[in-house]
């Protein structure tokens, strides 16, 4: 049965929509700075080389304010010795050895979701599971690649990656008898719809401490629209039924929920207070940039009213935390983490680099989203590893070598957006991306007192 397209939101038709837009508005225009090297936030001065974040007194705004008009960032960042050699080589980085792979263990799928990245499931091809074989090939691939000591990550992926249960079973048990052999440490990561999750399958996870994402859209009425069965049924309640078992018994495993929004689900703080109460232990969303048919993809309009819910959610985790009380919002979680300890990075993730995607014919791709995608193809399992690939790639995709991005302040927080994304559709979310990491830089500054306050002696 083909799914019927939800309607797409009218932005703009309602009190708490236009106030949130207009907030946007503003982060956006804020965070519009005239500067590539810094950004001022309230009372911060946040210098982009090194992601590096400092109390700034009215005296020095002023003086960063004068610096910025006149061009002269540099000289100012040396005069107060925070220039020097820069924390972002400019060069092309040699391809890392690989410490993380995704396997599309079933290019199929129980749902019809018709934004979906993977195209329900068989990434427009036809339907398929990935063999024992190759699975078991990639994991030995991975952990021989990785030295005693260190650390690896095997994520399953589709589709619906239960849909091949005995393979990823196999996968895992394999992979942790590998690591331990080799002295590797091989942690273990499953997306999933929920729908056909078993207690046994809680139990497994939980024994090898696998980070559990469920896929879901929002409360019942709108999760239902937008993920239903193939055959039209809702799935919310089925879902929420299956997860239970992941849920009371989380001790080493961890279960979060994972939101992507489209014009049909923009309610991210209803969203996220309702999943949160559920007992999720995490609850992040994800704004639908680039979709195989165009279906779903927000608009500039769309993407004004997510920053609105973004902030308006994050203000919400503010609050509580204030009160002491936890609110798992991932997406300011992450960002005040990564703001912390100043991450700076030329790439937004390890695409192409440390992270592999696996198809079900052993085909290797830059990342899951590139499986069947030759925009991102990395090789084979049987043909080795493409090195040659991999450092075009790395090359090709490094932060200073993008447009608009090296003369954005927030170009290492952001890394240059999604890979998949930019390449099929360009960056029109970059805005989106200022004015929300301008508004978690505020949090960050408004929070770090409360942090300090609790530290222990």
């Amino acid at each position: 049965m083909t799914t019927v397209a939800p309607p797409r939101r009218r932005v703009g038709d309602d009190d708490r929509t236009t106030v949130l837009r207009a907030e946007a508005r503003a982060l956006m225009d804020a965070a519009r700075s005239p500067s590539a090297e810094v950004h001022l936030v309230e009372g911060q001065l946040f210098v982009a080389d090194g992601s590096r974040v400092y109390d700034a007194a009215p005296a020095l705004v002023a003086e960063v304010e004068r610096s910025v008009a006149a061009g002269s960032e540099h000289e100012l960042l040396d005069r107060l010795g925070l220039g020097g050699e820069p924390f972002v080589a400019d060069a092309p980085l040699a391809p890392p050895p690989v410490h993380a792979v995704s396997l599309a263990v079933a290019q199929t799928c129980n749902l019809g979701c018709t934004y979906c990245y993977a195209q329900q499931g068989d990434f427009g091809g036809t339907a398929k599971q990935m063999p024992l074989d190759v699975a078991e090939r990639t994991v030995a691939l991975l952990v021989a690649g990785a030295e005693p000591g260190s650390s690896v990550n095997v994520a399953f992926l589709g589709g619906e990656p239960l849909a091949n249960r005995r393979v990823l079973r196999a996968a895992t048990e394999r992979a942790a008898a590998l690591g331990a052999e080799r002295g590797v440490r091989v942690t273990f990561s499953v997306t999933t719809n929920g729908t056909l999750v078993r207690p046994d399958d809680a139990e497994f996870f939980e024994r090898h401490g696998f980070a559990v994402t469920v896929s879901l859209d929002g409360p019942r009425d709108v999760h239902d629209r937008l993920r239903p069965y193939r055959d039209g049924r809702g799935s919310f309640d089925t879902i929420m039924e299956r997860v239970v078992p992941l849920l009371a018994g989380a001790r080493r495993m961890q279960v979060s929920a994972r939101v992507t929004v489209t014009p049909g689900n923009l309610m991210v703080r209803r969203t996220v207070d309702e999943l949160v109460e559920r007992g999720f232990s995490s609850v992040g969303v994800s704004p639908m940039l680039s979709a195989p048919n165009g279906h779903g993809e927000l608009q500039a309009a769309e993407l004004e009213v997510l920053l609105g819910e973004m902030v308006d959610t994050g203000r919400e985790h503010e609050r509580r935390a204030w009160a002491g009380e936890r609110y798992p919002f991932a997406n300011l979680e992450n960002a005040l983490r990564e703001i912390d300890r100043g991450t700076h990075r030329p790439f937004p993730c390890g695409a192409g680099a440390g992270y592999l995607g696996v198809s079900a014919e052993g085909d290797l791709s830059a990342c899951h989203r590139f499986v069947g995608d030759d925009a991102g193809a990395m090789g084979s399992l049987d043909d080795g590893i493409d090195d040659v690939a991999r450092a075009g790639w790395l090359a090709d995709r490094h932060v200073h070598r993008q447009e608009p991005c090296r003369s954005c302040w927030a170009r290492y927080l952001c890394g240059g957006g999604c890979h998949h994304e930019v390449i099929h559709r360009g960056r029109p979310a970059c805005d989106f991306i200022r004015g929300w990491l301008h508004y978690c830089l505020g949090a960050y500054g408004r929070l770090l007192p409360l942090r300090e306050a609790t530290k222990g002696p």
